[in-house]
């Protein structure tokens, strides 16, 4: 009897089942407001046309403000080809889903934001005011910071990108300003045959250290690169696939390759505890006369004493017979590659967003979009910001387990 029991049961346990078939996603579709740019040092725009015709052919509405791409010279008419559509005003842009623009919002654009939307751009919570971070939570909009939004391998590509071509934009503009055409001592960057080649000391081995150096050494410089890892120097040594002079950042070796450089980069993130700058103005002083400096770290406070910020229109100085250049934002000199480069990670973002079913879906599952997020529904996700401004706060992956 209990063998017959077990075999019916065996059998019961071997029927058929219904199949269980898949339950798609349901896809969301997502209207996109592009703004114009309206900060004079910003040249760059949130999506670029090839961008905006993928997001289109996907099914998604794309309104572009008038004159958005005009700086990094992409027409109307490239956008409205592509299927975007060209608004005048941009307050039907204020209406849409999300919001996208590369600087920061203005505190006016806030209040014309109808709420509970999506914004992705800069953050530069260095330079934020605590009104800012307010006017945000009040809309109940979610906003992503840009640079902190990382990648499956969690690194930071909008960062990463942005130093790629800052790296390698900084050596042609050293280029430029050795020659005669802006004054220089008539110099060509690299070398030929029969000449000595073009000494350049690049302070940091990070990605925009490592793009200087590429395009140092293609050009046919001689090339010294100095950092305070030896981790980070192995690292770039063997990114290049060549043996190149490296040196931890010690004083005394760095005025020495100085005394003799024609270009000097500065291209390293200073942290909170370190000093104010990494090359004294001393060691300035004694740089050979119409040699250049590019600083790169401009924007984090710079690594040159004697660093002061400039601007596109008066790109440079001269302090101790010595030319700096300390344009904050190098990629919006080349807007239309840096553009292009944003675009790549935006698309991708916004197609993942729409066949997710929303933002709120996403982030769930994708941690290194998450990670960009800084206010979520109206509620402050990043504890730096939080104790800037003394602003409660809550973490955003504890929220991802509450909703």
């Amino acid at each position: 009897m209990e063998i017959s029991k077990r075999i019916g049961l065996e059998k019961v346990g071997l029927m058929p089942q219904e199949e269980m078939l898949d339950v798609k996603k349901k896809r969301k579709k997502l209207i996109i407001g592009v703004l114009k740019e309206n900060s004079p040092v910003e040249n760059r725009v949130a999506l670029a046309p090839h961008a905006v015709e993928l997001l289109v052919d996907n099914g998604h509405e794309v309104l572009i403000e008038k004159d958005a791409g005009k700086a990094a010279h992409f027409k109307d008419m490239e956008y409205s080809e592509a299927g975007g559509k060209i608004v005048k005003s941009s307050s039907s842009i204020y209406s849409a889903d999300i919001i996208m623009k590369v600087s920061p919002l203005k505190c006016d654009e806030i209040d014309n934001l109808k709420g509970r939307q999506i914004i992705i751009s800069a953050l530069q919570a260095s330079t934020q005011s605590k009104e800012y971070i307010e006017k945000l939570l009040v809309k109940k909009v979610t906003a992503l910071a840009f640079e902190y939004i990382r990648d499956a391998n969690m690194a930071y590509p909008v960062v990463r990108s942005m130093s790629e071509i800052a790296g390698s934009t900084s050596i042609l503009i050293a280029a430029e300003y050795l020659s005669n055409v802006n004054n220089g001592k008539g110099e060509m960057l690299g070398g030929i045959t029969g000449i000595s080649p073009t000494e350049v000391v690049i302070i940091g081995a990070g990605t925009a250290g490592e793009f200087a150096t590429r395009t140092a050494l293609g050009l046919g410089a001689m090339v010294k690169v100095f950092d305070t890892s030896v981790y980070r120097l192995r690292r770039l040594q063997n990114n290049l696939g060549t043996r190149i002079f490296t040196s931890i950042l010690q004083p005394r070796v760095l005025k020495k390759a100085m005394r003799t450089a024609d270009v000097v980069i500065g291209a390293i993130h200073l942290e909170e505890n370190f000093p104010q700058f990494l090359v004294a103005e001393d060691t300035v002083e004694i740089m050979k006369p119409m040699s250049v400096i590019v600083d790169i770290s401009i924007d984090h406070g710079g690594c040159f004493e004697t660093s002061s910020v400039t601007s596109h229109e008066n790109a440079v100085f001269t302090k101790h017979n010595v030319l700096h250049y300390c344009v904050p934002n190098i990629p919006s000199r080349v807007a239309r590659t840096a553009s292009y480069a944003l675009s790549n990670i935006f698309g991708l973002i916004l197609l993942h967003l729409g066949e997710s079913g929303g933002i709120n879906q996403l982030i769930k599952v994708d941690t290194g979009l998450r990670s960009g997020v800084y206010i979520y529904e109206g509620i402050l996700t990043k504890e730096h910001i939080a104790d800037k401004f003394d602003l409660p706060f809550q973490d955003i992956d504890l929220l991802m387990a509450a909703f």
